[in-house]
């Protein structure tokens, strides 16, 4: 019996997908755990399999098309079964690209009035100067596809709309391209207005809502601090001399982040509309950029793990981020968020607040600057780091506190070699 499999749900966030890949075509046999396509979240591109057996009747999006969670992905049946009725039937909305609709025409613009004809055998008095009066352009004017005001144009200017080139649909000469030409130079060209326009892929869509979101509900305040980061630079290279996998700056951060947070469960925390929860455990999402934008796989239990074990999965969470592999799993769950732009030469930012976190903690890079020791200017290393906070969870001196901790934590490294 011909069922109809829908759009599904992949992740917390998704509320449409796009088919990135069909594995089998109509009149194919589909087999229960078979792949049958490739969905694209907001997040990743995952694997859909059937979960029945027969022939593929019906495929309701095309590759590449978008529909909505629960729209008709395809029908699955028996060969040759009549499906019409059940297609009939189903209320799910229509996908964007199945069926491919009939192309709108364009509007029409309002044409610009047009200029009063000129007889050809009852040319204007010419005026009573010896100067001599510009050429009309040419018949050809009348040939080349161009807007009837960039005709008007050229031919009050007299110019010969053949040398100018076209920035409008299809190369057709508008207003702006007449203004722009200068002798019919190449710095005409390059004077025309040029774009293009791209379609907002799904995890874009996601990253605007999500963030609004929690932009212009959330209340956030901030808190900087600089630390001092010339203990956390020896740390980091007698470890990387002696131990077999690198650790990094980012390591070090994730670590003594996580342990800060066990004792300071508020700013681990999550707003929860009619309650606070508090968080036991550390769950720390690390935000890895990609193409299409910003995905936050979460390191789990991070307050419990070495350097080197929260540098290998984070590589690896980066990795599977940047291939589009992340399962639901590598990216829920999060308790409190890191977004690093050091590497980028960054000296310090503020971050928007990673939903449901109560905060968030965005790190610039290490600067090289002359510090004071020990009433001396000598050379040192700082990096500073502002803590985004949700007001309605976390207070000031809460967040201080925290940030405190952390900061004694960077610049004590044995203390997270305990």
């Amino acid at each position: 019996m011909a069922e109809i499999i829908r759009m599904p749900k992949l992740s917390d966030t998704m509320t449409e997908g796009v088919v990135a890949e069909w594995h089998k075509k109509v009149g194919d046999v589909v087999e229960n755990g078979e792949l049958l396509a490739e969905i694209e979240t907001d997040k990743a591109t995952m694997e859909f399999e059937s979960f029945q057996d027969g022939v593929l009747l019906h495929i309701g999006v095309d590759k590449g098309g978008t529909a909505p969670v629960d729209s008709v992905l395809c029908i699955v049946g028996e060969k040759g079964e009549d499906f019409a009725e059940l297609l009939a039937a189903s209320a799910s909305p229509e996908p964007e690209s199945s069926p491919e609709p009939a192309p709108a025409a364009a509007p029409t613009p309002a044409p610009a009035p047009a200029p009063a004809p000129v007889a050809a055998s009852a040319p204007s008095p010419a005026p009573a100067v010896p100067a001599a009066v510009p050429a009309p352009a040419p018949m050809s004017n009348a040939r080349v596809k161009a807007s009837p005001l960039a005709k008007k144009l050229a031919e009050d200017r007299g110019l010969s709309l053949g040398l100018i080139p076209g920035s409008g649909e299809g190369g057709r000469i508008v207003k702006r391209d007449v203004e722009a030409f200068v002798g019919g130079g190449s710095s005409a060209a390059n004077a025309v207005e040029r774009f293009t326009e791209v379609g907002v892929s799904q995890m874009r869509k996601t990253i605007a809502r999500r963030l609004a979101e929690s932009k212009f509900t959330a209340p956030h305040f901030y808190l900087s601090l600089t630390m001092d980061m010339d203990a956390a630079m020896t740390a980091r290279k007698a470890l990387n001399d002696r131990g077999p996998h690198r650790v990094s700056f980012n390591d070090m951060v994730v670590k003594a982040v996580a342990m800060a947070l066990k004792n300071h469960p508020a700013v681990n925390s999550s707003w929860l509309e009619d309650r606070i929860r508090y968080n036991e455990h550390v769950h720390i999402g690390v935000a890895v950029a990609v193409e299409d934008g910003l995905l936050v796989p979460v390191v789990r239990h991070a307050n419990a793990k070495s350097f080197a074990e929260i540098g290998v999965e984070v590589r690896e969470f980066a990795q599977k981020a940047k291939d589009k592999k992340l399962q639901p799993s590598d990216w829920e769950g999060n308790t409190f968020t890191i977004s690093n732009l050091g590497m980028f030469g960054i000296e310090d930012f503020t971050a928007i607040i990673n939903p449901p976190d109560a905060c968030i903690l965005a790190i610039g890079g290490i600067q090289s600057v002359p510090v004071v020791r020990d009433g001396a200017v000598v050379p040192g290393h700082t990096m500073k780091v502002t803590l985004s906070c949700d007001h309605r969870v976390v207070d000031g001196a809460t967040g201080a506190a925290f940030l405190n901790e952390v900061k004694q934590n960077l610049e004590n490294p044995v203390l997270m070699l305990a």
